[in-house]
């Protein structure tokens, strides 16, 4: 593997989970704006504690070479649910943040997203496989003796 590839890998890896873990601050200690923005979402509190389960899961998933891949593909989907929210309920503006919590959501998708494409040989063989056995299709003939 090129050390460029390894580079930018890592990078996404490390953007993505460090923005996960510093929101898990907030939500798990009910800071205040969490509590407004998951009460807007009308799930305060189990939506602000569950959201950071699912982002804790998926940022150590992220750091972990193996399993990056799922964590990313977990983390995409938490933030494709906060863009859309800050894009239908909340606003880009929260609070008067200026977009700061919209911009660190769209930081983590393309972080993620680059993930996802950056591992593709590692779950699109998983993903083919499951393909196949969904569709009754064997991925390797039996030997007929």
């Amino acid at each position: 593997m090129k050390k460029s590839f390894t580079y930018l890998l890592w990078a996404a890896r490390l953007v993505a989970a460090i923005i996960l873990l510093q929101t898990l601050y907030f939500k798990f200690l009910g800071q205040p704006e969490s509590v407004y923005i998951f009460s807007m979402l009308g799930v305060e509190p189990w939506g602000r504690i569950g959201s950071g389960v699912v982002e804790l899961i998926a940022s150590v998933l992220i750091l972990i070479p193996r399993t990056s891949w799922f964590g990313a593909a977990l983390g995409l989907g938490v933030m494709a649910g906060a863009i859309l929210s800050h894009l239908t309920v909340l606003g880009i503006d929260t609070l008067g943040d200026g977009g700061y919590l919209f911009f660190l959501a769209l930081v983590v998708a393309v972080s993620c997203a680059t993930i996802l494409w950056m591992t593709r040989f590692q779950w699109g063989i998983i993903v083919y496989r499951f393909g196949q056995r969904l569709s009754g299709k064997q991925t390797v003939k039996p030997v007929s003796r």
